[in-house]
C-alpha cells in the first residue's frame, strides 16, 4: 500500500473540508480551493481527518492513491498557510518593479517585459535586493507562475546572470581559455 496515500490528512483549526463524491472543497482563513478528483478514489472524513482509499490493488489505482492524497494535502496547506516562491534576479542592469498588480522586468532585452498577475497570485518585490516573492494558496499556480517568470531569462552558466529560484544553484562553466601565448 502507498505510504503517502494511506497517511491521513489532519485538518488544522479554521479549515473546513466539504466532500461531495469526487468533488472536494477546502475552505480556510486564506481562501477557498476546489477540485475534482478521479471518481474511483474514495475520499472520506473521519475525526477531523481526511482519508483517501483505493478500491483495488490495480496499478492505476495505486498511482492515483498517492497523487490524490498529495493534491488534497496541498489544498489544505494552501488555504491554511499559503505558498511562497522566491526568485532572485542577478545581472548588471537587470531589475524588477511592481506597477499596480503587474511586474515590470528589465532583463537585458531592448524593452521592458510586463507580466500581469494571474488570478489568486500576489507579487512582493524588493527592488534593492532584486527579488520577487510569488504568493498564493494554489501550489500548482504559484509554481507555474514562478516558472513562467524564470523562463523570461533563465540563468546562464558562464556569468550566472538571469532569473533563478532562491534555492537554485547554478553550475558554473569556465570561459574560453587564453589562446597559446
Amino acid at each position: 500500500m502507498s505510504r503517502i496515500g494511506r497517511s491521513p490528512i489532519n485538518l488544522p483549526s479554521g479549515v473546513e473540508c466539504n466532500i461531495q463524491g469526487s468533488h472536494v472543497k477546502v475552505k480556510g482563513p486564506k481562501g477557498e480551493l476546489q477540485r475534482d478528483f478521479h471518481p474511483d478514489m474514495l475520499i472520506e472524513m473521519a475525526d477531523g481527518q481526511v482519508l483517501v482509499k483505493r478500491p483495488s490493488e490495480n496499478r492505476t489505482h495505486r498511482a492515483l492513491h498517492g497523487l490524490t492524497r498529495a493534491l488534497l494535502n496541498n489544498m489544505v496547506v494552501g488555504v491554511s498557510e499559503g505558498y511562497v516562491k522566491q526568485l532572485n534576479i542577478v545581472g548588471v542592469g537587470y531589475k524588477v518593479e511592481l506597477k499596480g498588480k503587474a511586474l515590470v522586468l528589465n532583463l537585458g532585452y531592448s524593452h521592458p517585459i510586463e507580466y500581469a498577475s494571474p488570478d489568486g497570485i500576489e507579487f512582493e518585490v524588493d527592488p534593492k535586493a532584486n527579488t520577487i516573492k510569488v504568493k498564493g494558496i494554489d501550489k500548482e499556480r504559484v509554481g507555474q507562475t514562478s516558472a513562467e517568470i524564470r523562463k523570461m531569462r533563465p540563468p546562464e552558466p558562464y556569468k550566472g546572470k538571469g532569473v533563478m529560484y532562491s534555492d537554485e544553484r547554478i553550475r558554473r562553466k569556465a570561459g574560453k581559455a587564453a589562446a597559446g601565448k
